[in-house]
């Protein structure tokens, strides 16, 4: 393992990555389609193939750029300029369009979920409108197949345990054994990197 992935292993996962996921996630699905993104009064966060209502401030990810574009509001017209027809999206675009909006609202509905847990559970004092927010994000996001959401609330848990204390000192740990002049054995060294891998690898970036 190389000294910059050693250095990446003090990283834990957290929602700051999202232009990073987003970019990768797009970049290998290059099509015309397009994917809107707003968030609405309340802060809940939605993702559509739709156009929110006019008036809307939306960002684009456009599926065959690693780039979205500026956030701006949506208009009312959306009319075609003359003498151009609109493109049609081919089949193929399609299902690779439906593909790449199921794994950003799955990563939007693991994040407030692991929130959620995180939020509730511990004892600091909590916003109410944050926890409404957060709940709102998970509800539009987050999967209305039972056995999907269920799928996703522990998709939730184990982001949580590898964004917790625990994960984070045993890749600093791991950081450590790596370093030049460490005295760790090569089976040590294994097995921490095997407890990091099953424990501490988040399950969304």
């Amino acid at each position: 393992m190389s000294r910059n992935s050693s250095r990446r292993l003090r990283q834990p996962a957290t929602s700051a990555v999202a232009a990073l996921f987003i970019g990768v996630m797009l970049c290998g699905h290059a099509t015309a389609s397009t994917v809107y993104k707003w968030v609405d009064e309340s802060g809940t966060v939605h993702l559509s193939t739709s156009k929110p209502a006019a008036g809307v401030k939306y960002e684009t990810l456009n599926l065959g750029s690693t780039s979205s574009k500026a956030s701006r509001p949506a208009s009312s017209g959306g009319a075609v300029a003359p003498g151009k027809p609109a493109p049609t999206a081919s089949p193929a675009q399609v299902a690779q369009r439906s593909e790449v909006l199921s794994s950003l609202q799955n990563r939007e509905c693991v994040i407030a979920l692991e929130a959620l847990e995180r939020l509730t559970s511990g004892t600091k004092p909590t916003s109410a409108t944050e926890l409404t927010r957060l709940k709102q994000t998970a509800e539009v996001n987050c999967s209305k197949d039972p056995a999907r959401r269920r799928e996703q609330e522990g998709m939730a848990a184990k982001l949580r345990i590898a964004n917790g204390p625990e994960c984070v000192a045993a890749r600093n740990k791991l950081v450590e054994m790596m370093a030049p002049g460490s005295k760790a054995t090569r089976e040590s060294l294994q097995s921490q990197q095997a407890y990091v891998d099953e424990h501490c690898a988040p399950p969304v970036q």
